[in-house]
């Protein structure tokens, strides 16, 4: 081939590929042009209905400002869109996105962020490092639908994740997901503060328990308080719920659970791909599921994660509240609340073959039955064996003003309410507020009751209460038998 030859040749190829860009640019530029609808956990933008693809525009804005962790604890997050998770970005398949990202300029530090759903190297980073007070774009194609997570990656990444920069974004499929009556934004995220969970005032990230992944908190939606009280997702009987889930990290997989029901439908990890009855996911760090379920009964359902120490003493709780009526053929509550003595029990022919010393019992006066015991065996995990409670979590037995104003009043059916029925919602205890559910402590006969109220009203700094007679608590039992217990000051 002659050289002018060839550079006919390459001049024509240099057309054809102009004129081929210039064919895509221009069908985009055709496309119609929508501003995307961002929510803040737990809310979800509504399902997208056209059946074609469009431009959509999504403007988030990077915020760092300091919030509640917990009860009585700050910590500085950063963020997209001021919450953790970030807002919550909804498009369809084969949609073009254009992605605005502005640092505010009371920032101190710069971000960018990378979308899991995005096919191009470091998923927009390189694209959006942006410094307080500026702006970036970019864009792209949504190829593949499914649920991905997106997260800041400025160096260091683990600390800019680690301070709450994740959200999701979902690429709704060709085909939506059948319709359901709600959907709930839920994201868990592992954070490292100096000192451990409940310690009040403002709590500064520590690198180093980032490093060694010893979690200070384990939480939802950026908070131990995000979701119960009245920060709980509401539904009724008869919903069919959907949720989002997905896991910031930086550090931890979730064993994602709702306890009291069973997943209907999992898409695990995320994808197209579905297992129905399932009772557990796990959702690994920058990984999500989607979850749905149909609320048979009522009650409050615990969104937890069952490594279940990060939940109870971390704050990975959440509630979701079904109102309407008990179903009683699909569960019935209690039935049964009798005397089991166990004298043909195997626990009883192991302790006549292998008896132990008989330990002098400490109760206070008046108790039928050891009080200590039952305590030890039915309170300490929660409040602790001295009575202490947790800080933040569980509120102290020892010298409680709530318990002792209740103990000394003319009625105190309530305390016997509390053991029966359990308790939700916030208390005040000492001067601090704990928002969270104590659960109903069965199988205890009202001389069980009487020596354990009167145990822990006589010891640790509480005093002055009068014994617990089993004639009284048989009186109360009959009083406060089945009546919810809701949160009194």
């Amino acid at each position: 081939m002659s050289y002018r030859s060839a550079m006919k040749t390459c001049v024509c190829s240099l057309v054809l590929a102009l004129l081929a860009l210039a064919t895509v640019a221009g069908a985009e530029n055709t496309l119609p042009v929508e501003k995307a609808v961002l929510t803040s956990p737990p809310n979800v933008p509504p399902p997208i209905k056209r059946t074609t693809p469009a431009k959509v525009v999504v403007e988030l804005e990077v915020v760092e400002h300091v919030g509640p962790i917990a009860d009585g604890v700050e910590y500085t997050f950063w963020t997209f869109g001021g919450t953790v998770p970030g807002s919550f970005i909804r498009v369809r398949v084969g949609d073009t996105v254009e992605l605005h990202l502005a640092n505010h300029p009371d920032n101190k530090l710069p971000h960018n962020i990378d979308l899991h759903a995005v096919t191009g190297p470091g998923g927009g980073a390189a694209s959006t490092f942006t410094a307080p007070g500026h702006k970036s774009r970019f864009t792209f194609k949504a190829l593949n639908p499914g649920l991905y997570v997106y997260h800041c990656a400025t160096a260091p990444v683990g600390m800019h994740v680690a301070n709450g920069m994740y959200g999701l974004i979902y690429v709704q499929p060709e085909k939506p997901l059948p319709p359901v009556d709600h959907e709930f934004y839920v994201v868990q995220g592992d954070f490292y503060t100096d000192e451990p969970f409940g310690v009040k005032g403002h709590q500064p990230f520590s690198m180093q328990r980032a490093i060694d992944e010893h979690a200070s908190y384990v939480v939802f939606n950026g908070s131990a308080l995000s979701l119960v009280g009245d920060r709980a997702l509401q539904a009724k009987v008869g919903d069919r719920i959907r949720l989002f889930v997905g896991n910031g990290g930086p550090n931890l997989v979730s064993s994602f659970h709702v306890i009291g029901e069973i997943f209907d439908t999992v898409y695990f990890e995320g994808g197209q791909k579905s297992q129905t009855d399932v009772q557990t996911t796990l959702v690994p760090a920058g990984g999500s599921a989607i979850v749905e379920f149909k609320l048979e009964t009522n009650g409050t359902y615990l969104l937890v994660d069952h490594s279940l120490l990060r939940t109870f003493n971390k704050g990975a709780l959440g509630m979701l509240k079904a109102e309407g009526e008990q179903v009683a053929s699909i569960y019935s509550g209690k039935e049964l609340d009798e005397i089991y003595l166990g004298d043909e029990s195997v626990a009883s022919a192991l302790r006549q073959q292998h008896p132990t010393p008989t330990a002098a019992k400490t109760q206070a006066p008046g108790a039928a039955v050891d009080g200590k015991e039952i305590f030890a065996k039915s309170c300490a995990m929660c409040h602790q064996a001295e009575g202490q409670g947790l800080e933040g979590v569980f509120p102290p037995i020892a010298k409680s003003d709530y318990l002792m104003k209740r103990a000394k009043a003319a009625d105190r059916g309530e305390l016997v309410g509390l053991i029966l029925n359990g308790l939700t919602g916030k208390i005040t205890v000492n001067g601090n507020d704990y928002n969270g559910v104590m659960t109903p402590v069965s199988g205890l006969s009202d001389a069980d009751i009487a020596a354990v109220l009167t145990f822990i009203t006589n010891n640790w700094g509480n005093s002055g209460a009068q014994a617990f007679t089993v004639e009284e608590v048989a009186k109360l039992r009959a009083q406060v038998a089945g009546k919810p217990m809701g949160a009194a000051e």
